[in-house]
């Protein structure tokens, strides 16, 4: 409220750089941020809604992937659509915070290239006309993030569990120490099965694709009857099992919904495994 107070003429850059602290500081800041930005971005009052602006472009020079991550999904980019859309407060808003907007949306396609989601919003704003050229951006006002942090170990993404086991390693007390120990333990433990998931999930994408590609060939053969009894038998053997492999794909949509990239490889498998046991049963069931 303090960053954003609309009373106040000028920018609270001591406020604004505790924001960020908060959201670097608390495990859910990253998620939670966005939102409180998002409704003061839509405030009646265009100062309250400018300042809201500057703290989020702040905390995208500031806080890092997780942060990054969350403004690139379609759920914090409607609210910024929102302020420009004339169905909902597009009439209403200033032309001044509109415009802001704009460049916001504009400059993330320039320093986020590989988030297809943000380009894509931006396209439609241009398609449906609400966004008429590109903006005119300053060089220096398109600022480009930090360098995001590696997300090698779950040491470094962790950093409420990584400040307490350093707290621990510093003690002197045997008690605290075994506690350290109870930590890397279950941290390690922790950091296999994130591991074990990803190498779940890219190895049954990879038989899906090869099962779904192998079985569109041999149904193309089948229709032109031109598939031996071999082939034949491989064909039902691959159809029994892409079934088994549905409930998999299920398994890890549901193991995978805090990743927005991963989940969409995972329903973009389904879609074609559905597609090709379809066909399956189209053409050689019947």
């Amino acid at each position: 409220d303090k960053a954003t107070d609309p009373s106040s003429p000028e920018e609270n850059w001591e406020c604004i750089q505790r924001f960020c602290d908060q959201v670097n500081a608390d495990m859910e800041g990253p998620s939670l941020a966005p939102r409180l930005l998002a409704h003061k971005i839509q405030s009646p009052q265009e100062a309250e809604a400018l300042h809201a602006l500057t703290v989020l472009e702040t905390c995208v020079n500031n806080c890092g992937e997780k942060f990054h991550n969350e403004i690139a999904k379609f759920r914090f980019l409607n609210e910024l659509i929102k302020v420009l859309s004339p169905k909902y407060y597009g009439t209403w808003s200033s032309e001044k915070v509109k415009s802001r907007v704009t460049e916001v949306i504009f400059s993330w396609t320039v320093w986020f290239p590989q988030e297809v989601k943000i380009r894509d919003a931006y396209q439609m704003l241009k398609k449906q006309g609400i966004v008429k050229e590109d903006p005119k951006v300053p060089e220096d006002k398109i600022l480009p993030p930090p360098s995001p942090r590696p997300q090698n170990s779950i040491f470094d993404t962790d950093e409420e569990k990584s400040k307490l086991l350093a707290r621990l390693l510093k003690s002197n007390h045997t008690e605290d120490l075994q506690a350290a120990n109870r930590l890397i333990k279950s941290m390690i433990k922790e950091e296999q099965e994130k591991s074990a998931r990803v190498s779940r999930r890219v190895s049954t994408i990879s038989e899906v694709s090869e099962n779904v590609k192998r079985m569109d060939e041999l149904l193309e053969n089948y229709k032109r009857q031109e598939l031996s009894k071999s082939d034949q038998e491989t064909l039902q053997t691959l159809f029994q099992r892409c079934e088994k492999l549905r409930p998999l794909l299920f398994r890890l949509a549901s193991e995978t919904v805090d990743d927005d990239e991963a989940l969409a490889e995972i329903l973009q498998a389904n879609d074609k495994l559905t597609q090709v046991l379809g066909q399956y049963r189209q053409v050689v069931a019947s």
